[in-house]
């Protein structure tokens, strides 16, 4: 059942459709907003801590590249919010919702990055390179397969599903 089909069950107008879709959407940037902050705060202050002067220059480098992509992880899922400010009260409200999704979509393929690089540079510090890239690669197996393959996979049978009924 796509959105149009359950707006016409819940006896939706298009307006308190989109008021639902903006409501949802901002429910789950708030899931996820908490933990890319402290993702992103404790990163900061890792220079800080007397052990950093001992990483060599490729853990330097992805810690950097992994602050960077929490940094821009934030800025995403963080993006809808001031775009509403700015469009607030212009009855744009399908607009907001699409870009929120775009924003909100985007944020968590960077999200997926940067859990990949912090797993990277803690595994890299614990175990070696070899063990960074391997648990580099679970992250992004793993992630991926939750985030991405089974929702995709989800997709396509209610697909099938929808074409058989219909």
């Amino acid at each position: 059942m796509d959105d149009d089909e359950l707006a016409a069950l819940r006896n939706e107008t298009p307006t308190e459709r989109m008021d639902r879709n903006w409501a949802e959407l901002l429910q789950e940037l708030r899931v996820v907003q908490t933990g890319v902050q402290v993702l992103s705060g404790f990163l900061v202050t890792l220079p800080f801590q007397s052990r950093f002067e001992e990483l060599d220059e490729f853990q330097r480098l992805v810690y950097l590249v992994a602050l960077m992509l929490a940094i821009a992880a934030t800025g995403f899922f963080l993006a809808p919010v001031s775009l509403h400010r700015l469009i607030f009260r212009r009855n744009a409200k399908a607009r907001l919702v699409a870009l929120g999704d775009r924003f909100a979509k985007v944020g968590l393929v960077v999200l997926l990055l940067t859990f990949t690089a912090v797993a990277l540079l803690v595994a890299d510090v614990v175990l070696g390179r070899t063990g960074g890239v391997v648990a580099a690669g679970g992250v992004v197996l793993f992630i991926g397969t939750c985030w991405y393959l089974v929702p995709a996979r989800e997709l396509r049978t209610l697909g099938r599903r929808r074409s058989r009924e219909g």
